[in-house]
């Protein structure tokens, strides 16, 4: 397996170079390129964005670092109440695939769409509808770009789509290579699920990529594995029993609060502990 880290970048081949040069010296083998969640930004407003994207992807490959997943866009709270919510997003996920294929990235994450907010949906059959009816369209333009999407579970406890059980059976539904899931160790402790048991639950054929990082079971924290609840030696045999061959994506980093001078020894030792769970050892 691989490993790697979330990561967000200049629209700048040179800085972007820099900071895949920095991964690469701290051993991760990817990233995981989250510019695309904020949706404000130069990323998506660039005249030239196309050819930037892949200066991007052209400086990662020159450090020797796959962009393994993009996260697809994400607001919170969402904002998919009205049709005109919805459009918009569909517009930005579009473009964000457009991205992804410039970039190199094989797969895009993506949260589900909330039109009744992340609470709870009291209109079960229409917001299920709804969420097949835009991953069916959003699906076409993932096929012509070549890259999968990536549904992944949610921490919502009352709204349907967060736990990897129902993510799986949706996404099954439409029998499409490009559309799988993002397992989110995260998100499934606050369930009081097995990190696990859910990577034996989706299995190789499914599991297109990985959100990994820690909680206290009640929150969706992104701590460092092994500060918070998740069996991390449960979840790295799952991996390798199913032949997982993609990347320990931490979705997590060091804390910005820590000092400058002990700021180094926080990431080797976060990138040692994703060598770790990948089986590096």
């Amino acid at each position: 397996m691989k490993t790697g880290i979330e990561t967000v970048c200049a629209l700048n081949g040179g800085e972007a170079g820099k900071a895949f040069a920095h991964l690469k010296e701290l051993g991760y083998d990817c990233c995981d390129l989250q510019t695309f969640v904020n949706t404000e930004t130069e990323w998506f407003s660039a005249p030239d964005r196309e050819t930037r994207w892949r200066q991007v992807g052209e400086a990662a490959r020159r450090a020797g670092i796959e962009i393994s997943q993009i996260h697809g866009p994400w607001r919170f709270p969402p904002q998919d109440e009205t049709e005109e919510d919805r459009a918009e997003r569909f517009e930005k996920m579009s473009i964000s695939l457009e991205g992804a294929q410039a970039v190199g990235a094989p797969c895009m994450a993506i949260h589900n769409i909330m039109p009744f907010g992340c609470a709870g949906d009291p209109e079960p059959e229409r917001f299920m509808d709804m969420n097949r009816e835009y991953f069916g369209r959003l699906l076409q333009k993932a096929r012509s770009c070549g890259v999968a999407l990536a549904l992944e579970n949610m921490p919502f406890l009352n709204l349907r789509l967060s736990t990897p059980r129902q993510v799986l059976d949706f996404v099954k539904e439409f029998d499409d290579p490009f559309f799988k899931v993002c397992l989110d160790t995260g998100h499934a402790a606050v369930f009081g699920l097995s990190a696990g048991d859910s990577v034996r639950l989706i299995g190789k054929d499914m599991l297109a990529c990985l959100h990994v990082h820690d909680n206290d079971g009640q929150h969706d924290r992104h701590w460092t594995p092994y500060r918070g609840v998740v069996d991390w030696e449960d979840f790295s045999r799952a991996l390798c029993e199913i032949g997982f061959e993609g990347s320990v994506s931490l979705e997590t980093n060091v804390p910005a609060r820590v000092p400058e001078e002990i700021r180094p020894a926080w990431e080797k030792a976060l990138a040692a502990t994703a060598r770790h769970i990948a089986g590096k050892r």
